[in-house]
C-alpha cells in the first residue's frame, strides 16, 4: 500500500506563531510544565493545517466523475435549493459541512477552465445554518469543460462559518484546474456546496461523510451511457 504523505499549509504559520505567545511566557516567567501544557494550541492550529495526499494527486479522475470538494459530512442533496442557487440553473446541490475537526484543503470537484471567482464579504453564521449559504463571507468559482463538444458548467462556492473567518482561494479567471486539484483552504469551520446540472447523477445523500477528490459525489450522463439507457428501454 502506497504511504499517503501529509504535509502542513503555509496558512498554518501565523496561527501557530500566535498560538505560541502563552507558552512562551509561561516559560519566561519560570512555569514549564504550564508551558508545556499550553503546548497543545499551535500543536492543534497547525493539526487543523495538514493537508494529506489523496489518491487524485497521482491518480487522474475520469471525465465524467465529480469528486467531493471536501472531508465532511453531506448536509443535503437533491434539487437546488432557493435563496442558495447561483444563476444559470437549474441545479442540483450538494452542501458539505466541515467541523473544525476535518480537514479544511479545498480541491476542485471537476475540472476545467475557470470562468470567473467572485469573493462575497458577509456575516459569520454557523456554516449549518441555511442562510449562512447567502448571507455569510463566500467564494463563487465557475467552472465549464467541453467534452464531446458539450460545455459542461457548473459552480462551487466555499462559504466561511461562525469559528471560520477567512476564505482562502488560491485559483483565479482563466486558470486551468483538474479534478480533485487543491484549490485554496477555510479556516476553522466551514461549508462547501456545489451546483452541478441536472445532467449529473448525484451519488451522495444527506448524512453521508465524504473525502476531498476521493468520494464521488456525481457523475456526468456520457453519450455512451445515454445510448446504453435508450438500449435498454427498447429492450
Amino acid at each position: 500500500m502506497q504511504h499517503q504523505r501529509t504535509t502542513i499549509d503555509r496558512e498554518a504559520v501565523l496561527p501557530a506563531a500566535l498560538g505560541a505567545i502563552p507558552s512562551v511566557i509561561a516559560l519566561a516567567t519560570g512555569h514549564r510544565r504550564t508551558a508545556a501544557g499550553l503546548l497543545a494550541l499551535p500543536a492543534g492550529l497547525v493539526a487543523f493545517f495538514r493537508d494529506p495526499a489523496r489518491r487524485v494527486d497521482s491518480t487522474p479522475v475520469d471525465e465524467d466523475t465529480v469528486v467531493a470538494p471536501a472531508d465532511g459530512k453531506v448536509m443535503y442533496a437533491g434539487p437546488g435549493q432557493p435563496e442558495v442557487v447561483p444563476e444559470g440553473g437549474p441545479w442540483q446541490q450538494v452542501s458539505v459541512f466541515l467541523s473544525v475537526f476535518d480537514v479544511h484543503i479545498n480541491r476542485a470537484p471537476y475540472g476545467g477552465i475557470i470562468e470567473s471567482v467572485h469573493y462575497r464579504p458577509g456575516r459569520w453564521l454557523a456554516a449549518y445554518k441555511f442562510e449562512s449559504a447567502f448571507e455569510n463571507e463566500r467564494s463563487d468559482i465557475q467552472v465549464s469543460r467541453v467534452v464531446g463538444g458539450e460545455v459542461r458548467r457548473y459552480v462551487f462556492r466555499q462559504i466561511v462559518g461562525l469559528v471560520a473567518r477567512r476564505v482562502v482561494t488560491r485559483v483565479k479567471a482563466g486558470d486551468e484546474i483538474q479534478s480533485g486539484q487543491r484549490i485554496g483552504l477555510m479556516k476553522f469551520g466551514s461549508r462547501m456546496d456545489i451546483f452541478l446540472p441536472e445532467s449529473v447523477d448525484l451519488t451522495v445523500a444527506t448524512g453521508q461523510r465524504t473525502v476531498a477528490g476521493e468520494t464521488v459525489i456525481g457523475r456526468w450522463r456520457s453519450d455512451a451511457t445515454d445510448a446504453a439507457d435508450a438500449v435498454s428501454l427498447g429492450a
